[in-house]
């Protein structure tokens, strides 16, 4: 049986659908043809309760349009006596055979097993890219290990651990090319991840500048369609390849995290297992708006980070900042910890790093000929690494001769300190010596993030010389250690906190994100400045995971929502119902909010049938206005429902004239033809719609195929 022959239905799990947030309307959901998406990595449901793909969550729950008694066909121009055909009264039902073998479940009921998985766990997606390293390495007859293509993801497909596949056969059936699915995290979340393998596979002391630019880029084609994105890497330049993404991936919304190991992953005493097991879990399951390194129970900041062991299982570490998140019984992620980007842009790549840089570490007895050459040209940028505190030898004037005559010729040189811990400090008489020259202080970059940063500053061919010494002076990642706002003294609500069985240090982390949301849902941004500025998150969740962000966006509070924005509030975090805060502007038709939102980057998803049911539903009843919001939200009205059909179909057919000219307008194909084969002028006329099937007869689009 076709998706044409398919009988729509109407869709009620225990006859009702999940809680909402307050205020949200009640929810139906109509679902369409027997067959889930094609694809299936592009499958993740976010929210319970809804189809197999990523049910758009804005799910303003029409009711099925009802015909005659029965709920509107899947193909049929005529529901009127529920035929499935063009014509009708004349068509023929097809009944609810779905052409199963023996022994095969039926496609219905497939779907209702689905839809039970999918209600009772939520999905992420994850993709993975291979780049090489130890993790994924095997041994070859001699005993060495060397990597070996596409083994990766076969034998992590049979690994329980790794891949559910009792889960992956109820939800896709026997293929082995669908994605690999983690079993039920703690967090009550499925992590699908797709393993994408370079070719190839590298050495981590092969990587340089153009591999970033292939794992930035990769990760910029594919933003849309996953959550997280993870990853796999040797471990020798791991600390360079994580910096210079930090600064690569600009604006960024999601986490990106990479990790590797010491010891092969298929080894038996591998630390690889638990590096790669947490890092799906933290890429699918939290929103950590960072690059990050993943290794030893701890997720580092990316550009943070410096190998410090060539031999131990915690080979990374954070001298001057600590982990953004710890991994024992719980996984506990420290918020207040995370940067975020401040400028109100959607994510981009930079890929063009400048590669004239270096690193200069200062010896006793350093030839000054040896500086001379190092610093001539075509050399643009140097990170000096120097004694302490950021201290040279003072009585060496051949050596600060030599550094001079580098700046005056406009070379960036960045002052760090040779020591694992500590920062450059202008506290003695050669320190500020170097200040003096123009040397930038590189306060406690360590060297890794340094040069990336260095090669990033440079490139940027829209700064003049003292901006980017600026630049390199400010934090533009958490790079560096800036000075931190702290909020206010909450002793006098410890009394609450306790009768919440909390501890008094845990007042702020409590109380401070209902008290920010609270001030994002008052008319204007005047409570919600006053609230940051007392030195609340701006992005702090509540229980629920509602961010102040969500309940703007949910008010049509533009001033709020831009001010939030501007403080780096995360347009990708997600509540407990898989909503983000554009899910809830479309919801509510918040239209300027909607464009403030994509202006920074958000997305409803990638386009999937799931989504094309959806916008058919909301052409069913002739929502003009939703439509246009989901325009707005960047949303391709053509898009087609599980039965090939336009929104257009769908309108024409129910005679929603209004929506069917929005559509039109707004570039859906008039031409279009479902999998019946019929135009939307014809469902139009078979449905007894003349008038506007003559209107849509009259129109010449060719947008869609």
């Amino acid at each position: 049986m076709t998706a044409a022959d398919g009988v729509a239905a109407t869709v009620d799990l225990n006859g009702n659908f999940p809680a909402s947030p307050p205020g949200s309307r009640s929810k139906k959901m109509v679902r369409d043809g027997p067959q889930p998406p094609a694809d299936p990595t592009a499958v993740g449901v976010k929210k319970s309760g809804v189809l197999w793909a990523d049910l758009d969550p804005c799910d303003e729950g029409r009711a099925p349009t009802v015909n005659g008694g029965h709920a509107d066909t899947a193909s049929g121009a005529n529901g009127a006596n529920g035929a499935n055909g063009a014509n009708g009264a004349n068509g023929h039902h097809a009944g609810h055979d779905d052409g199963a073998p023996d022994g095969v479940p039926a496609a219905s009921d497939r779907i209702d097993g689905v839809l039970e998985m999918l209600e009772t766990h939520p999905e992420s997606r994850v993709l993975v890219l291979y780049t090489g390293g130890t993790i994924g390495m095997v041994r070859d007859q001699s005993g060495a290990l060397a990597p070996l293509r596409n083994r990766l993801a076969s034998r992590l497909r049979s690994s329980p651990t790794f891949h559910d596949q009792e889960y992956a056969k109820r939800r896709f059936g026997d293929s082995d090319t669908g994605p690999l699915i983690l079993p039920v995290s703690s967090e009550g979340r499925r992590v699908l991840y797709t393993i994408r393998e370079y070719d190839p596979l590298l050495d981590s002391s092969c990587m340089g500048i153009e591999d970033w630019v292939r794992i930035a880029t990769d990760i910029k084609a594919h933003y849309e369609q996953y959550d997280g994105f993870l990853v796999l890497h040797g471990t020798d330049t791991l600390a360079y390849t994580s910096s210079a993404l930090s600064f690569m991936l600009e604006n960024l919304g999601k986490s990106v995290i990479v990790t590797g190991s010491q010891i092969p992953l298929w080894e038996l005493r591998s630390d690889g297992r638990d590096n790669l097991l947490v890092s799906l879990l933290l890429a699918g399951c939290y929103v950590i708006p960072e690059v990050t390194v993943m290794f030893g129970a701890r997720l580092l900041r990316g550009n943070r980070t410096v190998k410090v062991s060539a031999d131990s299982l915690r080979a990374f570490d954070s001298p001057n900042f600590p982990p953004l998140a710890t991994i024992g019984i719980n996984i506990d992620v420290d918020y207040r910890l995370l940067h975020r980007p401040k400028a109100t842009e959607p994510f981009k790549v930079h890929c063009k790093m400048g590669s004239n840089v270096g690193v200069l570490r200062i010896f006793p007895n350093i030839p000054t000929t040896a500086i001379q050459s190092f610093l001539a040209p075509p050399l643009k940028g140097a990170v000096l690494q120097t004694y302490g505190a950021g201290n040279i030898p003072g009585n060496r004037v051949d050596l600060l001769e030599a550094l001079r005559e580098a700046a005056d010729r406009g070379v960036i040189l960045v002052n760090c300190t040779q020591c694992t811990h500590g920062r450059v400090a202008e506290v003695y008489a050669m320190g500020k010596v170097l200040w003096d020259i123009g040397v930038v202080a590189g306060a406690d970059m360590t060297p890794e993030a340094a040069l990336s940063k260095l090669s990033y500053v440079l490139s940027k061919d829209e700064w003049d010389l003292a901006t980017k010494k600026e630049m390199l002076r400010c934090s533009l990642r958490g790079e560096l250690t800036a000075p931190a706002r702290v909020l206010a003294d909450w002793d006098d609500l410890d009394a609450v906190v306790r009768a919440l069985g909390a501890k008094p240090s845990q007042t702020a982390s409590l109380l401070v994100p209902a008290v920010t949301c609270a001030a994002a849902a008052r008319r204007g941004a005047g409570p919600l400045q006053a609230v940051i500025d007392a030195g609340a998150d701006p992005a702090a969740a509540t229980m629920e995971g509602r961010t102040p962000l969500h309940v703007a966006a949910y008010e049509g509070n533009l001033e709020a929502v831009r001010l939030l924005l501007r403080h780096g509030a995360g347009v990708h975090a997600k509540d407990r119902f898989g909503r983000t805060p554009l899910v809830d502007a479309v919801q509510m038709d918040r239209h300027e909010v909607i464009a403030a939102l994509r202006g920074s980057g958000a997305h409803l998803g990638a386009a999937n049938p799931a989504l094309g049911d959806k916008l058919c539903s909301v052409a069913a009843v002739g929502d003009v206005q939703r439509l246009e919001s989901y325009r707005l939200a960047g949303t391709d009205l053509c898009q087609r429902d599980t039965c090939g059909r336009t929104p257009l179909h769908v309108a024409a057919q129910m005679g929603r004239s209004a929506a069917a000219l929005f559509l039109v307008s707004s570039g859906v194909d008039v031409a279009a033809k479902d999998l019946s084969g019929l135009t939307p002028a014809e469902l139009a006329s078979a449905a007894g719609h003349h008038a506007l099937a003559n209107a849509l007869r009259s129109r010449r689009s060719n947008f869609c195929t």
